[in-house]
């Protein structure tokens, strides 16, 4: 099992009434969403066991991710059924299906974890513990989050997205190489690259969280690809092309299809030990066509495994 720590965010996009394009006002669309409970989403639907570890508020959106999360398969079991609201996100998509978001996120229930909340039991037999975005960088939660996957660590293989929301965090909430002191895993995209350590080439940021611990990192490059590097060993694996209609959960996707592999090769539940190069770009490999499918509908709504197995872009 691989259990994945962190937020649920109804996603929100704004639709004009097409009767009346002056003044009718705005409509809102909402989907579940949020990075963590992405992965979580597409992780079950490639056919890993997983379990999503997140404070679910009992508001309406609440029940919209409950119901999103266990029809996709995800074990509800490690969750907290929380009195304050959800967060909210409402997005804005450029022309290159890339979106942008305003988020409603003070309050939410999704930044509350508390230490005995986190108490070990909660990750249950998990081989990999997967973490980061907003709910590792905002108070008062993050403390006993990182301290629960630093003890993690232990026994389980510990992956991070950092998933770099600049207006809800600042840069320096994001200590990268902290965490790669107990993270095994790091995968990030290159935008948040450019605002953790703008200017520094992609390599040149792959070694210094090897130096401070991670074994494997990836960056992903939309269209471009992804860089794997393995203890600085590197290479590059292309994106496969799709009509994109925007690329919402692209990332949380790519990253779900990475462990799964990693998982069903018996990979995960130490320190990634028996991973070479190649079998890490083989993994990410399958996991940019997780993304590029993800990428073919409105908003994170991943693969099953079935549409890996026959190509298809029909999400059933």
């Amino acid at each position: 099992m691989i259990a994945v720590l962190g937020e649920c965010v109804a996603d929100a996009f704004a639709t004009r009434p097409s009767a009346s394009p002056d003044g009718g006002g705005l409509g809102l669309r909402v989907l579940p969403g949020g990075g963590p409970a992405n992965t979580a989403v597409a992780l079950a639907r490639l056919g890993t066991p997983a379990r999503f570890l997140g404070r679910v508020s009992r508001d309406v959106f609440g029940g919209l991710f409950r119901g999103h999360l266990t029809s996709s398969g995800v074990d509800l079991s490690g969750c907290v059924e929380a009195a304050e609201p959800s967060t909210l996100a409402v997005a804005a998509l450029d022309a290159d299906g890339r979106a942008g978001y305003t988020f409603y996120a003070e309050g939410a229930a999704d930044w509350q974890w508390s230490r005995d909340e986190l108490a070990p039991a909660r990750l249950g037999a998990a081989a990999c513990l997967h973490t980061g975005s907003l709910a590792l960088v905002r108070a008062p939660g993050r403390a006993a989050i990182e301290e629960f996957a630093r003890a993690a660590s232990a026994h389980a293989t510990i992956s991070v997205d950092p998933n770099v929301r600049p207006s809800l965090a600042a840069k320096d909430d994001y200590q990268v190489a902290r965490w790669c002191a107990w993270a095994d895993i790091l995968r990030l995209s290159d935008d948040d690259l450019d605002v953790l350590l703008p200017g520094v080439p992609p390599e040149h940021a792959c070694d210094t969280w090897h130096e401070a611990g991670a074994r494997l990192v990836v960056v992903t490059r939309g269209a471009a690809g992804a860089l794997v590097s393995l203890d600085g060993e590197r290479a590059t694996v292309p994106a496969p092309e799709v009509e994109v209609v925007d690329t919402v959960g692209a990332g949380d996707s790519f990253t779900a299809g990475l462990l799964h592999r990693l998982h069903a090769g018996g990979l995960l539940g130490g320190r990634l030990d028996g991973l070479d190069l190649g079998t890490a770009v083989e993994a990410a490999t399958f996991a940019a066509r997780v993304a590029a499918l993800t990428c073919t509908v409105l908003g994170a709504d991943p693969p099953w495994a079935a549409q890996l197995a026959t190509g298809s872009d029909d999400p059933g």
